[in-house]
This record gives C-alpha cells, sequence and structure tokens, in this order.
C-alpha cells in the first residue's frame, strides 16, 4: 500500500499556514515532543518515494494534504491525528524503506472527495536515514508496530521507538538540538549572523 500525497494549491486557501510560527511558543515544545515528552502521539507515514518523495514534501512551504489512504485500520490511524502530532516520514518501495524525515500534523482528518486526508508540515529532514533492515536488528525497536503490520500505511509509534528511531538516525534537523545544519541563518549570542 502507498500513499499519494499532493501539496496544497496555495497558502491562500488555508491563511493558517503562510503565518511564521508563534514566537510565544516555547523552544522546549518541540524538544519535548521530538524525545518523548509532552502529549503528542507519534506515527510513521508511508510512502512510495516515485508517487511522494521527501522532496515533494520540502516544496510548497513543506504544507502537504496525505491522502489516497483506503485502508480502514490506516484512516482509523488518521483519524486519531491531532493537530502537533509528529509523524516520521518513510520511504518505502523495493529500493528505499526508510525513514527520512519528520513532518507534523497541522490539520486533523477531514473529507476530501477522495476519502479523507490530514495536512502535514515538513519539521527536518534526518540526520541520517534509518533502514528498515536497521531497525529491524534493533533490539529497542523488537515491538515496532510497523514489523507486526508491515502492509499498513499509517502506523502509530510508541514513545520508546520514536526516541530510539531519532537516536539511531542522529535525530533530525530541527529538533531543537544544535549542529551546523540548524545554526544557518540563526544569529550567533553576539547578534551577528551566522555563515
Amino acid at each position: 500500500m502507498h500513499i499519494a500525497a499532493r501539496p496544497l494549491i496555495s497558502s491562500r486557501a488555508f491563511p493558517m499556514f503562510s503565518k511564521p510560527p508563534n514566537p510565544t511558543r516555547p523552544a522546549e515544545t518541540l524538544a519535548t515532543r521530538v524525545m518523548g515528552g509532552g502529549a503528542a502521539q507519534r506515527w510513521l507515514l508511508k510512502t512510495e518515494p516515485h508517487e511522494w518523495s521527501w522532496s515533494d514534501q520540502a516544496a510548497n512551504g513543506g504544507i502537504s494534504n496525505w491522502d489516497g489512504v483506503r485502508n480502514k485500520q490506516a484512516q482509523k490511524n488518521m483519524k486519531s491525528m491531532k493537530v502537533g502530532d509528529l509523524c516520521f516520514f518513510y520511504h518505502s518501495g523495493r529500493k528505499a524503506r526508510c525513514v527520512v524525515g519528520v513532518v507534523e500534523v497541522v490539520k486533523e482528518w477531514y473529507e476530501d472527495g477522495g476519502g479523507g486526508a490530514v495536512d502535514v508540515r515538513e519539521v527536518g529532514e534526518m540526520r541520517r536515514r534509518v533502514g528498515l533492515e536497521e531497525m529491524k536488528r534493533d533490539e529497542g525497536l523488537k515491538g515496532f508496530e510497523m514489523f507486526r503490520q508491515p502492509r499498513l500505511s499509517v502506523v502509530r509509534v510508541s514513545e520508546e521507538v520514536w526516541v530510539r528511531v531519532c537516536e539511531i538516525g542522529g535525530g533530525f534537523v530541527g529538533d531543537g538540538r544544535v549542529d551546523e545544519g540548524d545554526l544557518e541563518g540563526e544569529v550567533d549570542e553576539a547578534g551577528d549572523p551566522s555563515s
């Protein structure tokens, strides 16, 4: 099963997506959710990269609707998603099979004429992609639901599994961990732009 997502046509249709992030939102909130704290749920969304890839997701401001899901259990999982939930973006297919990034739910389940969808926004690319075979070999991931239901395209991810996959992949750009990729365009302590 694969998912075909389409980019939103225009941010004018969803003006809340074109607003800058809330500056009063504490920086710890995303970091807390990323590393297993907070009330957000976590998911894994599978997609065939030739139909919808990470680079497709990153285009159009990183926002798209996630649709084309026909499996009833996968739809049930999508209907359980709440704004702010984080999802691993997983490339499926014979040649890919890896976690490539993280997206955040920005609009809960709605009917779109083709069955239903949620809207997701790019959060950041994994610092190192985490392959399926590597995950299967890891003792800390033995209870991962994706292994029990490999054909399910939308999978719930436990807090323990989320943290372990992030550890294996070195986290992702935007997870609150400071590194070279996260510093681009930021201002240092002296107030000078970083290079």
